[in-house]
């Protein structure tokens, strides 16, 4: 048997840490001595200690850890390697989102050193004044905080997908997303998640067409909010004003793209003239 002293030195976990583990369910001592309150650890528990460190470099979260260790020996294989694979495509994500800024700093300091304003790159946001078609939208409508947009969109846009699959509905055009909110609040905003179809069946809404400046954005949605502002700064020097909730068309699959600069997203600001 090991101390708890021990074991934290060869794991290189700290006795605060395995204590909290302890207390969560994470690993606990194969042994409390009931005089003292000594824990103590054995030999075998060193591999699982192991195992619970390796997975957290891969950056799983306590929570999923505890779900992994508990699974069924019949599964625990299959389960993990899902589990693996799923986590490797979220850090893939995240090295693409840190290329994509990385790139964006080096054009930034590139233009600086010539001289040219780092902001100037709205100047290239081109907006044009369109007409669009009623559509017919299969919806789901949700206050969303910003924690919840990321697991939110997936969510919602598959349960759309099934349903549009499940009743052999005819898909008319891409994902999009409408925000009807009037002011940004972190706690929750009115997102309206939906897709057109040709059925008005139960869950769709009519969509109406008319006048809007729109922009395309090729690149990262990080970079929206610059779209957003160049659309706002041309309707006001335009002489237009919003009438409607403005929305965001996703033309490309984010699933299917291998670098930010492929994804292509439309937004719409629904207008008339003042």
């Amino acid at each position: 048997m090991l101390s708890i002293g021990e074991f934290s030195k060869i794991c290189e976990v700290s006795t605060k840490t395995l204590r909290y583990y302890d207390e969560i369910g994470l690993i606990n001592p194969d042994e409390i001595n009931p005089e003292n309150g000594y824990r103590y650890y054995s030999i075998r528990q060193l591999k699982k200690m192991l195992f619970i460190n390796r997975l957290k470099s891969y950056h799983f979260s306590l929570e999923e850890i505890k779900a992994i260790l508990e699974l069924e020996e019949d599964e625990s294989e299959e389960k993990l390697c899902s589990a693996l694979n799923l986590k490797r495509r979220e850090i893939q994500k995240k090295l693409n989102a840190f290329e994509y800024t990385l790139k964006q700093m080096s054009n930034d300091i590139l233009n600086l050193e010539k001289g040219i304003p780092i902001m100037s790159y709205l100047y290239d946001i081109e907006v044009q004044l369109v007409e669009t078609q009623p559509m017919n939208i299969l919806y789901i409508r949700r206050m969303m905080s910003s924690d919840d947009y990321a697991a939110g969109y997936g969510k919602y846009f598959n349960r759309i997908y099934k349903k549009i699959a499940t009743e052999k509905l005819t898909l008319l055009g891409t994902p999009m997303t409408i925000y009807h909110s009037s002011e940004y609040n972190p706690a929750g905003n009115d997102t309206e998640f939906a897709i057109p179809i040709e059925e008005p069946v139960k869950g769709t809404r009519d969509l109406p067409g008319g006048l809007c400046a729109k922009s395309v954005l090729k690149g990262s949605y990080p970079e929206l909010t610059s779209v957003y502002t160049k659309l706002r700064e041309w309707i006001e020097n335009e002489g237009y004003e919003l009438v409607k909730s403005p929305y965001e068309v996703y033309v490309t699959d984010p699933n299917q793209v291998t670098v930010p600069e492929e994804l292509i997203t439309e937004v719409y600001f629904p207008v008339k003239k003042k």
